[in-house]
């Protein structure tokens, strides 16, 4: 990606002008607000994630919810660079607090000690027919969606270990996860019904 000192009769505009281009959707608006911020960001990033890896992340995903959210942007409200490096700090204190909830669900999980007796058949055979239902439910969605969805259930494993994993964008693994947990809500729901 080009810097804007790059681009040749570039004139750098103001936020405010940046701004009102970007909502309309200009894609060359939003490389040149990224351009101006992202070094912020990621200064921000880093400092609450103490992570290259896991600040970057943060970036990216920040930089995409202000390209999807541009037309909630109300300058009354705070200055451009303030709105967009809130939304850069506030997820890469999501990525902070899911890290940890994972480390923690990992770890509780390695101390587990497992009865040696046999369960009730009862539950046995609850947890068959729910395991056999979830795999019904993940067999109804696109394949890309229910490989995310599976790494995540039965690999336990988190967004950026399986964007690692697929060599994906941890934001696509985030938006298939997403939709492919929405079908899944909403064929639980039918089922219920």
């Amino acid at each position: 990606m080009k810097s804007p000192s790059n681009r040749p009769h570039s004139v750098r505009r103001d936020d405010s002008e940046l701004m009102a281009k970007l909502s309309a959707g200009s894609v060359e608006s939003f490389d040149e607000l990224y351009g101006r911020y992202c070094d912020r960001a990621y200064r921000v990033a880093r400092a609450v994630c103490r992570d290259d890896g896991r600040a970057q992340e943060a970036v990216q995903d920040g930089f995409l919810s202000v390209w999807n959210s541009r037309a909630n942007y109300r300058p009354q409200q705070g200055t451009v660079a303030a709105w967009l490096l809130t939304v850069v700090r506030y997820r890469a204190i999501d990525i902070v607090r899911n890290d940890r909830k994972h480390v923690s669900r990992r770890a509780s999980h390695d101390q587990r000690e497992w009865p040696s007796t046999v369960e009730d058949p009862l539950e046995t055979a609850v947890k068959h027919d729910d395991a056999q239902r979830l795999q019904a439910s993940l067999a109804m969605l696109p394949d890309a969606q229910a490989e995310v969805v599976t790494l995540a259930y039965y690999g336990e494993l988190s967004h950026t270990e399986i964007a690692a994993q697929l060599g994906l964008p941890t934001g696509t693994v985030k938006g298939r996860m997403r939709l492919g947990l929405q079908k899944l809500r909403a064929d639980t729901k039918q089922v219920a019904a």
